[in-house]
């Protein structure tokens, strides 16, 4: 059976998906050798260590990040023998408590799908083209790498 790879950037809110739209990006309804679907969204939380954080701030160069999400979702699916990946970067302001990343993985075994995730969540900072500026409730801005982070 074909791997699928669902990549998207978007700039509206990340809502959570019906289960039909979930079930069509994993694959999980038609593939008898899906024994675990993993879902993990990215937050913007209030605190960054001692700062309080008012909004995050996404940037990308959006051929490049597609084309990396792409990359990295095809090598996650070879190294971790995953049937399926789904990837979804929100672009723009992220204010708190909202998404700014949805990423699913569907595998014969929970331990693949969830070594998977994390993985993805770190690859993906270190090497996808997306940039993130904190904006803080002091006024201050910052420019964030993940190295940094």
């Amino acid at each position: 059976m074909e791997r699928a790879r669902h990549i998207d950037l978007v700039d509206e809110p990340i809502a959570v998906p019906t289960a039909a739209v979930l079930a069509t990006w994993l694959g999980d309804h038609c593939d008898p050798d899906v024994g675990s679907i993993v879902w993990f969204f990215g937050v913007t939380r209030r605190n960054t260590g001692d700062r309080v954080t008012d909004t995050l701030f996404y940037e990308a160069h959006r051929p490049m990040a597609r084309k990396s999400l792409d990359e990295l979702a095809e090598q996650a699916i070879e190294k971790h023998s995953l049937r399926s990946v789904v990837i979804v970067h929100r672009l723009g302001e992220v204010p708190v408590g909202q998404a700014s990343i949805l990423v699913g993985c569907s595998s014969s075994h929970r331990s693949e799908s969830f070594e998977a995730l994390a993985w993805i969540m770190d690859e993906l900072k270190r090497v996808v083209p997306i940039w993130k500026r904190e904006c803080y409730a002091d006024g201050r801005t910052e420019w964030v790498h993940p190295a940094e982070a």
